[in-house]
């Protein structure tokens, strides 16, 4: 029945909602959260590590996309170096792959850890347009 208020000489209706029921669940489902909050484990994640995979590829099977500090991208295979822009990475890498004849090759991208992830993306992107099925970041332990 809704709460009626007499004002004057007629009785009126209130046309608003009490709050106090909405806050006092509020507030014990906030005590609830700040109980059990303490007692959740946080949860682990298992990364996994840089190791040597037992059917890697050898040197003259890897073509290595080096982007550097300011961002210049060069394409490298066997020692020989061309820098390139991002447009011509996959013409270079589909080039290189039809003249291998191993289906372990792979196209590794080498990037200084200041280059911006975008630039990144953009040569994989590259990578994968051109139609490359094995292109992957190459990851180095600090130290080497």
């Amino acid at each position: 029945m809704p709460a009626t208020a007499v004002r004057g000489r007629g009785r009126r209706t209130m046309n608003e909602i009490n709050m106090v029921p909405f806050i006092d669940v509020m507030l014990v489902l906030l005590i609830i959260f700040m109980v059990t909050a303490p007692m959740l484990t946080p949860g682990m994640v298992d990364v996994p590590s840089v190791g040597k995979a037992q059917n890697a590829p050898s040197e003259k099977e890897k073509a290595y996309v080096v982007i550097d500090k300011e961002g210049s991208i060069q394409f490298k295979t066997d020692g020989n170096s061309r820098r390139v822009s991002v447009d011509e990475i996959g013409k270079l890498a589909s080039q290189w792959m039809t003249t291998q004849q191993s289906d372990r090759s792979v196209v590794l991208i080498q990037a200084d850890k200041s280059v911006e992830y975008d630039k990144v993306m953009q040569a994989l992107q590259a990578l994968q347009a051109a139609g490359i099925k094995r292109a992957a970041l190459d990851v180095r332990k600090s130290g080497r």
